[in-house]
């Protein structure tokens, strides 16, 4: 490799982030069966098999076709079945669809990472000085992706394991859950005196391009709650008709909440739940308890709520006389002291529609697609969830989802008017 000591060094450290990213899906996808990697339970969530592929065919389509001399893709057939929305990409399998995709089996999915994998290294390995100032930003982007879909892979399988009545779990629990009767701290109020400030990525570090350029704007005074909406505050809108109480709702999360049936979080059991005596619980009788990755629980008060539409966050906020924070407020308020869970825990539903900042440009090329189109009729969250890979978010991170949605590990954190 003819490289500077500098550029050398980063792309040892680059081949080290590939291999570990990609060694870590294939985790996240070990305590499957193929049978639990194929399914698609809904339309905005994919099967499992479908993101170990898709990520795989970022690489290929991305940074190895139009970068690495000779190389020869796994099957070219794949083109058509793992294009996500990449319309200058051409053609590709319908979304809805993804979970018919019972061939190509697992097995011929992780061949088909092993040689893409093979071939980025090789590259990596290999590219001159020039080459090397090309393909460094599009493997960091690779990276990044791949790390949304294995957050994805997380959300999209617990939806999928949660419509089976015998509500099994994604991977075993370390410990039995203790159920705590004592309630939630109180919240404390943290207080921002307003004025100018700047938000948006810094230039330090990789970014996606929605969170550029950075750029000023004011702020009237504001509060925000130290710590995220708890389980058990959840439960007390639950107990006090928030569900019954139009009141309190904005008009098209009325309807959805009359349309769904929805009268809990989406993988909340009541005690009467028929779906506990199929499942074999012991805890019929001693309350909420809550579907997760380790299966069903007794509802933890402390824990944040997640698993909540927009809508749903923003009616809890109506009901405790407050709202939910802008986007800009999260971002500057998110490393004030005295703030807690401000990542690791659950993506945060802010009141800010996900639109491009002033003077917003997309990346150039095939990237272009990634973010920008997406600009119309979704909310922002920031934070992150424990579902996020570590490292993979920051301040100025923006999430973003349909109001509606309430398959992700988002919930809510309070703020106010001063």
């Amino acid at each position: 490799m003819n490289l500077d000591r500098p550029i050398a060094q980063a792309a040892d450290t680059l081949r080290e982030r590939y291999r570990a990213v990609r060694a870590h899906s294939l985790a996240l996808a070990a305590p499957l069966s193929p049978e639990d990697q194929c399914i698609q339970s809904m339309p905005d969530a994919s099967p499992t098999k479908w993101h170990l592929a898709h990520t795989t065919w970022f690489f290929e389509t991305v940074l190895l076709q139009p970068h690495a001399s000779g190389y020869a893709p796994f099957d070219t057939r794949f083109h058509y079945l793992f294009n996500s929305y990449y319309e200058a990409l051409g053609p590709r399998h319908p979304r809805p669809q993804r979970g018919l995709l019972t061939r190509p089996s697992v097995d011929e999915v992780h061949a088909y990472r092993a040689h893409v994998d093979e071939a980025v290294l090789a590259l990596l390995d290999t590219a001159s000085a020039p080459l090397w100032a090309q393909i460094e930003p599009i493997v960091a982007l690779g990276l990044q992706h791949e790390q949304q879909h294995q957050e994805l892979l997380v959300t999209d399988i617990l939806h999928a394991l949660s419509c089976n009545p015998l509500l099994p779990a994604y991977r075993p629990a370390q410990g039995p859950s203790l159920r705590l009767a004592a309630l939630p701290a109180p919240v404390r109020w943290l207080a921002h005196a307003g004025g100018l400030a700047q938000v948006g990525h810094a230039g330090e570090g990789f970014a996606f391009d929605n969170e550029t350029p950075r750029h000023q704007l004011l702020l009237q005074p504001f509060e925000i709650a130290d710590r995220l909406v708890s389980c058990g505050d959840y439960a007390q809108f639950i107990a006090d008709g928030g569900y019954q109480r139009p009141d309190l709702w904005l008009s098209d999360g009325w309807a959805a909440v009359q349309a769904q049936g929805w009268r809990c979080p989406a993988y909340w059991l009541a005690p009467d739940d028929p779906r506990l005596g199929v499942h074999g619980s012991s805890h019929n009788a001693a309350g909420w308890q809550v579907f997760g990755v380790h299966g069903v629980r007794p509802l933890e008060p402390h824990l944040p709520v997640a698993q909540l539409s927009f809508y749903e966050a923003a009616a809890f906020a109506e009901w405790a006389g407050a709202r939910l924070p802008t986007e800009f407020e999260w971002e500057v308020a998110s490393t004030m002291p005295g703030l807690t869970q401000a990542t690791g825990h659950v993506w945060q539903w802010t009141r800010s529609s996900y639109d491009p900042y002033p003077g917003f440009r997309p990346l150039p090329g095939i990237a272009a697609e990634y973010n920008g189109k997406f600009m119309v009729g979704q909310l922002v969250l920031r934070g992150g969830s424990s579902a996020t890979p570590d490292g993979h978010t920051r301040p100025s991170y923006r999430n973003f989802f349909p109001p509606a949605a309430r398959w992700q590990f988002s919930g809510l954190r309070l703020a106010r008017d001063i």
